[in-house]
Parts: structure tokens; C-alpha cells; sequence
């Protein structure tokens, strides 16, 4: 048995579309297959889509507590990529394009994906990058205390 997780915008089942954001895609599509056949579909939600950081890694936590084996991926980040591979998930790249599930499956069967053993995207930008650009340099006009008196 195989059980593949597929990034998609919605719960269309094997009619949903995928979305090449592998961490902020909207859903997941699990796919399970014996002997070469469909025998479950569901769609599990991605709550990490609106994470402020993390979302691949996390989307990977959702890939694995669901059972999967296997991801079918637009894009994958590094983060993304060292946690699927960390729990042993077999990545395949989507040849692109509007793709559905089902024909995506059907490519995964016939051979025709290629496997990825890496991200395929550069990290993302996190929080918290900024170098602090003012521009003052604490010379201030104090008086020493030579102000007026009360």
C-alpha cells in the first residue's frame, strides 16, 4: 500500500488541482493506492498555510500524520525537503501546469514523474532580517544640566 500526499487549493478529491505552494497550500490530497488502484481519496486541511514561519515544515508534520509515503510536489523549500526526507517520504516533481489529482496519479504510476532528493526552491526570507538603518548617532545637544530653573 502507498499513500500519496498531493498539495492542493481545495477538496475536489481526485478532480482538485494542484498548487505548486507545497507549505502554504490550502489542502492536502491523500491518494491511497493498492495493487496499482485508488482505494481512498480525502482531503485534510493545511493549517500551516497562514503560519508566520515554518509553514513547510510543519505541511511536512501534516504529510506525515496522515500516513503518506510518497509526495507529488510543485515547488519544495529546504526546510520542507529535510523534514520529508527525514521521515523517509518519497518526493516526486510535478511536471508542471494545471494538473489534477488523478492525473498526477496516474502520471506517479506510470513511471513518469521524476524523483527529487532535494528542494527544488531557494529558502524563503524568515522574520526578523532587518540590520537596524537609522541614521542617528546619539549626539544630542544636552545641556548638562545648565537648563532653566524652576
Amino acid at each position: 500500500m502507498v499513500i500519496i500526499g498531493i498539495p492542493t487549493f481545495g477538496n475536489l478529491g481526485l478532480k482538485e488541482v494542484m498548487n505548486n505552494r507545497f507549505g502554504r497550500c490550502a489542502s492536502f490530497t491523500f491518494v491511497t493506492i493498492e495493487n496499482n488502484e485508488i482505494v481512498e481519496v480525502k482531503s485534510v486541511a493545511n493549517d500551516a498555510a497562514g503560519a508566520m514561519g515554518g509553514a513547510g515544515i510543519q505541511a511536512a508534520q501534516i504529510i506525515g500524520n496522515n500516513g503518506a509515503t510518497e509526495v507529488i510536489v510543485g515547488n519544495l523549500g529546504p526546510n520542507a525537503s529535510n523534514s520529508l526526507n527525514a521521515v523517509n517520504i518519497k518526493i516526486y516533481q510535478s511536471q508542471g501546469g494545471s494538473l489534477t489529482v488523478k492525473e498526477l496519479i496516474d502520471l506517479r504510476l506510470s513511471g513518469k514523474l521524476q524523483v527529487l532528493t532535494a528542494s527544488n526552491v531557494g529558502a524563503h526570507a524568515g522574520m526578523g532580517g532587518g540590520r537596524g538603518g537609522g541614521m542617528g548617532g546619539g549626539r544630542g545637544m544636552g545641556g548638562g544640566g545648565q537648563g532653566r530653573q524652576f
